[in-house]
C-alpha cells in the first residue's frame, strides 16, 4: 500500500526520510508582496519587512487544485491541516480529497482538521508517519491518529499582536498599547481557536506562568 502524507506549510514539516510526504504552502500577503511559505522562504527577511511594512497583512490558503497536485502518486494519502477555525486550507483539502476520490476509484484518503496549528500539526503528521512505518492499515491508522490528536494541547506566548492587528484580528489601538508596555499575551487552543488566559509585562514574569500553564 503506498501511503502519502500531505500538510499544509502551518507544520513546519518538510520531509520524513522513509515517508512520502509533501508541503502545500500557505502564503503571506502584503499591499506589495506574496511570500510563498515553502523551504525557499527566507524567513528572518519576512519578519523584518512584516515588521516595516504600512497597510494590511493577511495570508492565503493552499487552493483544491494545489492539494489536488500533492496528492497524486500516491494510493492512500493523510492530508494534516491547520485549524479550520482560523483558515480555508481544510476546506481546500477537503473538497480536493473528494474529487481525488471520485477520479481515482479504489483509492483512500483523510483529512484531518487538528484544530490547531504549528507544533500540534507537526506531532500528528509524525504520529502518522510512526504508525505507516509499524504497518497499520488505513482505518487503524486513521483512528489511532484522531485519538493521538485528542490527547494534545497547545499553549503559546505572544510578544507582539501588530501582524494580528494588521489583519483584522486584533484592535490597532491594543495592539499598540500591548507593544508600548512590553506585555505578553500567553493563552491556549480550545476547539480550534485562540483564548487569551494571560496578560503579563516582561518576560521575566511572563516564562515563569507558561511554566506553570504547562504543568497544570
Amino acid at each position: 500500500m503506498k501511503f502519502k502524507i500531505v500538510s499544509d506549510s502551518s507544520s513546519n514539516v518538510r520531509e520524513f526520510a522513509d515517508i512520502p510526504f509533501e508541503s502545500v504552502p500557505l502564503k503571506i500577503i502584503t499591499e506589495e508582496k506574496e511570500y510563498v511559505d515553502d523551504a525557499n522562504l527566507d524567513v528572518p527577511a519576512m519578519v523584518e519587512d512584516l515588521r516595516t511594512v504600512k497597510g494590511k497583512t493577511g495570508t492565503s490558503c493552499p487552493n483544491v487544485s494545489e492539494y489536488l497536485d500533492a496528492f497524486e502518486g500516491a494510493e492512500n494519502v493523510f492530508a494534516v491541516t491547520i485549524t479550520s477555525n482560523l483558515s480555508g486550507s481544510y476546506n481546500s483539502a477537503k473538497q480536493a480529497m473528494e474529487t481525488w476520490l471520485e477520479e481515482n476509484p479504489g483509492k483512500r484518503g483523510y483529512v484531518f482538521d487538528t484544530l490547531t496549528a504549528g507544533p500540534e500539526q507537526a506531532m500528528l503528521c509524525e504520529k502518522i508517519a510512526q504508525l505507516i512505518a509499524e504497518g497499520h492499515d488505513f482505518d487503524t491508522i486513521v483512528e489511532k491518529a484522531n485519538d493521538y490528536s485528542d490527547h494534545m494541547h497547545i499553549l503559546f506566548r505572544l510578544e507582539s499582536l501588530t501582524n494580528l492587528a494588521r489583519n483584522g484580528r486584533v484592535n490597532p489601538a491594543v495592539a499598540k498599547i500591548v507593544g508600548a508596555l512590553g506585555i505578553r499575551v500567553m493563552g491556549e487552543a480550545q476547539g480550534g481557536q485562540i483564548i487569551p488566559i494571560h496578560k503579563i509585562r516582561g518576560d521575566r514574569k511572563a516564562i515563569p506562568v507558561l511554566v506553570q500553564m504547562m504543568k497544570e
